[in-house]
């Protein structure tokens, strides 16, 4: 999955960090120390006010550069205020006769399991970083002072981390200064985050910068200092006592927040293929194969999560022809069969790209992908049109409700399209999610102008 993609994410780590936290959590309690306890009772009250207190306590944000004494701070708030939740528990089932030192007991052991376990995933990462190389992300950084020699100093006296540098741009030298050269050597070498020294360089240079980041999907973040910082999200971030500042801060890179999203895209697009295409996908075939030859189902090439491309399942609207790949359909279009007509004023051809949500190519809810002819030219043209691809593409989207859906008949509804979906990858939320999907509902039912 693309999700996964070395150097920028190691999403999996977090989701099985729950897990084994869970596991040992509620099988101290079931098989040692609460052995009259209803196991569904407990399983459930203890779970969901783990996960509730993680997410508020941030006990799963260990990153790459967070030191030891942090993630162990970490721990020791959870557990404090996972015993309160304990004792709460033990309260509210007060015919259990849970002891005091039972939960203490229970605490204390649970921390000791929980606290190895982490510090064991904490290292063997580390060590795996260090002697075979994986999970790295290469760096440059713009800019040389005092600041920057003492993170790219960090980044070469600290490999655990996983951080690979490959060069510092002298800003004061005028014969490196030159930021497209850094630009062209930047995509040469495949670099992952570029660290900005904002002392080194004027506002101008700054946009550029940003600008670039977005539009090729490279992480950017700066070392502050007294110069202001024009954008809406700011993130703090230290490695070691450096501190440092992420321009745009994503509710989508959060596992957490992952996994929310990857379970409601898996429950709400098994519903809709056991539920609805099951019978409405042989009713379709029927109708499309009566009016023409060729296949039921139409597939495209598309640009979806970090710019990978992946194959976007239809059902056929439009006669077989060479150019349904190069262009898009247009109002009047005579490419489109009879039925064809219905089924995309209904939105009814898109479903079957729920099966490329449940393969994890899409979500239900995202930036709307482009054909990858379109996706090439937009993103040459169009400022910012990149920063779309740093979440998964979904079948409908907050721009797709706003009126920027169907053909792009000029630059004014691409723009307006980016700019709606940089606010969704900028705004995510659960509800966020839930309010499109009715909306588009709502649309389809009644009906829309460029539904065509």
């Amino acid at each position: 999955m693309s999700l996964f993609k070395q150097g920028r994410y190691s999403g999996y780590l977090r989701p099985i960090s729950y897990l084994i936290d869970l596991s040992i959590i509620n099988g101290l309690a079931i098989l040692y120390f609460f052995k009259d306890i209803d196991p569904k009772m407990f399983v459930f009250f203890i779970s969901l006010s783990w996960i509730i207190l993680s997410i508020y306590s941030r006990f799963y944000e260990v990153y790459r550069y967070t030191r030891e004494v942090t993630v162990f701070s970490l721990a020791l708030r959870q557990m404090v205020l996972f015993t309160l939740i304990i004792f709460a528990f033990a309260g509210f089932y007060h015919d259990l006769n849970i002891y005091p030192v039972t939960v203490f007991n229970y605490v204390l052991v649970s921390f000791l399991g929980i606290i190895f376990f982490k510090f064991t995933l904490y290292y063997l990462l580390q060590k795996y970083r260090v002697s075979f190389g994986g999970n790295y992300r290469k760096t440059v950084i713009f800019g040389v002072n005092k600041k920057t020699l003492a993170l790219e100093n960090f980044f070469t006296k600290n490999p655990e981390y996983g951080y690979v540098h490959k060069k510092t741009f002298n800003f004061k030298d005028k014969k490196t200064s030159d930021l497209n050269t850094c630009f062209e050597y930047i995509q040469k070498e495949g670099i992952d985050e570029i660290y900005c020294s904002i002392s080194e360089l004027t506002n101008s240079q700054i946009n550029e910068v940003a600008d670039f980041a977005d539009n090729n999907l490279k992480i950017l973040k700066f070392l502050p200092d007294n110069k202001e910082i024009y954008s809406k999200k700011l993130k703090y971030e230290y490695y070691d006592y450096i501190p440092i500042l992420t321009l745009r801060d994503i509710p989508l890179e959060e596992p957490i927040n992952m996994v929310l999203k990857r379970t409601f895209d898996i429950i709400f697009s098994s519903l809709v293929i056991i539920f609805l295409l099951s019978w409405l996908t042989p009713l379709i075939a029927i109708l499309i194969k009566l009016e023409s030859k060729g296949p039921v189902f139409f597939k495209q090439s598309r640009n979806g999560f970090n710019y990978k491309e992946f194959d976007c399942y239809k059902f056929r609207s439009m006669t077989p022809n060479k150019d349904a790949h190069l262009y898009q359909a247009t109002r009047g279009d005579n490419r489109i069969t009879k039925i064809g007509r219905f089924i995309r004023k209904t939105s009814i051809d898109e479903l079957p790209q729920f099966f490329n949500v449940l393969f994890g190519d899409m979500s239900v809810v995202g930036p709307r992908p482009h054909m990858v002819s379109h996706t090439n030219m937009y993103a040459k043209k169009i400022d910012k049109f990149m920063v779309r691809h740093f979440v998964k593409p979904g079948i409908t989207g907050l721009a797709q409700i706003s009126g920027f859906r169907g053909e792009v008949e000029s630059d004014k509804d691409i723009i307006g399209r980016v700019k709606y979906d940089i606010f969704y990858i900028e705004n995510w939320s659960l509800l966020l999610d839930l309010k499109i999907i009715i909306k588009t509902f709502v649309n389809a039912i009644k009906g829309e102008d460029k539904a065509y």
